[in-house]
């Protein structure tokens, strides 16, 4: 049986546009990606529960 590397990958997801589309980017790459998420004590928790969604949609590991 032939070995094959897994590659992964950690993207930092703010729950916008564009660490949306570097996530999606990366799992159609063939990624397997586990989505970061940070409390920095931003206003709107909204980002948070957004980039929780973002990553549940796009079959991400969320560990944030």
């Amino acid at each position: 049986m032939p070995f094959t590397e897994v590659r992964r990958a950690v993207v930092l997801l703010s729950g916008g546009l564009d660490s949306a589309t570097a996530l999606a980017w990366a799992i159609q790459e063939g990624w397997e990606c586990f989505a970061l998420s940070v409390a920095y004590g931003q206003r709107h928790e909204a980002e948070l529960a957004a980039a929780s969604r973002v990553a549940r949609a796009l079959g991400a590991a969320n560990t944030g």
